[in-house]
């Protein structure tokens, strides 16, 4: 099984990603409709088609890009560097857990959490969370100067793991579905979603990170495993019916779905939630 897999992510086509990506937005967004958290009082096609937009540029700087993270894969392969490659032999199941976990702390919670501490990440971050109605179309909703250095971010953790490139074509894939699922305006039971925050990140814990105020903005760094929040002391919980999305310094409708203003806010003034 996990051979088959191996096999199938280290030869997997272009269009299989893509399929991925749209695969997952049109999934969750269907399932909102099925099961919503909140009943948004907005367009939300229109809401879509801003999101989108920032997606596309996304998909055009990680793409663009790609062969940096080849080469830093066949790299760290070649000369056997990086965690992965030091520790002793392993099942390939336990050789591929550990490398996820790796790429998802390095390459997600730890830039994550820095961008919440280092003003001028911040800024370029602030357009991800001034999104006041949260959904699946919010998790790609990404400044295009925020995708390349959480990209630079990605090959440095693709190196000091020594992940190889079926492991990182794995880890994106699960990226991308994890974040679209605990972005998603969907309600699961409560109990569901207590119970699977010990091992994923999911919807309930994520939107208490997209909450408008501290410290729940900065709490909840988690993309895909949770474990490390609650180890490095970051794990928090808000009620639902307490939620607020969106950052307290950038709460106008007009400026947050007009994609001009939003590619010039991190060259403004400083916001910092408060």
């Amino acid at each position: 099984m996990i051979e088959n897999i191996r096999d199938y992510f280290a030869a997997i086509p272009s269009l299989h990603r893509s399929i991925i990506l749209v695969g997952g937005i049109g999934f969750f967004w269907m399932l909102e409709y099925i099961i919503p958290l909140f009943q948004h009082r907005y367009h939300k096609v229109k809401h879509a088609g801003f999101n989108l937009f920032f997606t596309l540029t996304t998909i055009i700087v990680n793409f663009s890009l790609a062969f940096v993270l080849l080469k830093a894969s066949d790299w760290a392969v070649q000369n056997q560097f990086g965690i992965i490659n030091w520790l002793p032999e392993m099942p390939l199941w336990v050789y591929g857990l550990v490398g996820l976990l790796l790429l998802d702390l390095i390459g997600a919670y730890f830039v994550h959490w820095l961008e919440h501490q280092v003003k001028w990440m911040w800024m370029f971050h602030l357009i991800h969370h001034s999104d006041l109605h949260v959904d699946t179309t919010t998790a790609n909703r990404h400044h295009p100067g925020e995708s390349v250095f959480r990209l630079v971010f990605t090959v440095v953790a693709v190196v000091l793991t020594g992940a190889p490139m079926w492991l990182v074509f794995l880890y994106q894939s699960l990226s991308v579905v994890l974040s679209q699922f605990n972005h998603a305006n969907i309600r699961l039971p409560e109990k569901l979603d207590k119970v699977l925050s010990y091992i994923i990140v999911t919807p309930d814990m994520h939107h208490t990170h997209h909450h408008y105020v501290l410290p729940y903005t900065d709490s909840n760094y988690g993309n895909i495993f949770s474990i490390w929040d609650r180890l490095f002391g970051t794990f928090s919980y808000l009620k639902r019916e307490e939620l607020v999305y969106g950052v307290d310094t950038c709460m106008d409708p007009e400026e947050n779905q007009h994609i001009g203003a939003m590619l010039k806010i991190p060259f403004g003034f400083y916001r910092r939630s408060s």
